[in-house]
């Protein structure tokens, strides 16, 4: 599948006047990380410089400031990373900072400068950031590994630590150097959530099957980028190895009751299953250095058993 043309991974909006507000906003790569700025309404408007309280009304966005911000200048994180089934962070760092639910009443009493989030907030927050004059950036959904070391690049910019954005490129960069097979052959491969909804071609897991050498066999099946596979095609045609997530913590991550169907047990001469945490599905950024641990590790594994 081609790649998408560029697009930017965050929209910048501040509020103005009302007398200001004109039309639409625009969106574009800034020309300067440094001066990173967008046009919110007709007006142009800069991102605070060295923002000093941040708060965050995403998980993917909390993995991220954690890294790129210094810890006092991040004022709350979003609730999700307080929940051990839903958190993209260590547990214990993420108890740390005060959450939020992302309620406008909520953020606009921590008087932030800067709220990071995903690329959909509320109407209702939006107007409120807006009106107080609030900048509020937006994280889109890297679809590939280029796309993710970029958002990091730009928000370490913008938060004031560009080396830090540097540094996690490096890691990030480093495990993928450090999971590339020996073997150049592609292991069949598929990850498999709960309900059977799989990644296809063009999604970052996909990518990050490549990169470890698997074969996404997602296609095999006539899958979109985000489908779903029921258990009768997949016995069907199985792949070799399964990545589902087979649970630990039953607490925290409840076992998926397709990895206990009696028809995978007498297959299990022909398919593998492997553990993969649903939560290195949730975000990119530092999730990426686990993750493609994980999958190096069961191809390692697979390799050894043969």
């Amino acid at each position: 599948m081609k790649q998408a043309a560029a697009r930017p991974s965050y929209l910048v909006t501040q509020a103005m006047a009302a007398g200001c507000l004109a039309a639409a906003a625009l969106m574009f790569w800034p020309s300067s990380l440094a001066d990173a700025e967008v046009i919110a309404r007709g007006a142009k408007v800069a991102l605070p410089d060295r923002p000093r309280r941040i708060v965050s009304i995403n998980p993917c966005a909390d993995a991220l400031l954690v890294q790129l911000a210094e810890t006092r200048n991040i004022t709350a994180i979003s609730h999700y990373s307080h929940d051990k089934r839903a958190t993209s962070i260590p547990l214990a760092q993420a108890l740390k900072f005060k959450a939020t639910s992302g309620t406008a009443e909520e953020i606009i009493a921590m008087r932030p400068d800067l709220v990071v989030a995903s690329s959909i907030v509320a109407p209702q927050t939006e107007r409120a950031l807006e009106r107080l004059g609030i900048a509020l950036i937006k994280l889109s959904i890297p679809q590939s590994v280029a796309e993710s070391q970029q958002q990091i690049a730009e928000l370490a910019t913008i938060v004031g630590s560009p080396d830090r954005g540097r540094q996690l490129n490096q890691r990030i960069s480093a495990a993928f150097e450090k999971a590339r097979p020996q073997d150049n052959r592609p292991v069949p491969a598929l990850i498999w959530r709960s309900g059977g909804l799989v990644p296809g071609g063009g999604t970052l897991p996909d990518e990050l099957l490549r990169r470890t050498g698997f074969e996404n066999r997602s296609h095999t099946y006539g899958l979109k980028q985000w489908d779903i596979l029921p258990l009768e095609h997949l016995v069907a045609r199985p792949p070799r190895l399964l990545f589902s997530d087979a649970g630990g913590d039953k607490e925290a991550r409840p076992r998926d009751r397709m990895l206990s169907h009696p028809v995978l047990k007498r297959l299990s001469h022909r398919i593998t299953i492997s553990d993969y945490p649903a939560r290195l599905l949730n975000c990119a950024g530092p999730t990426l250095i686990e993750a493609v641990a994980v999958l190096s590790a069961a191809r390692r594994k697979l390799d050894t058993a043969s």
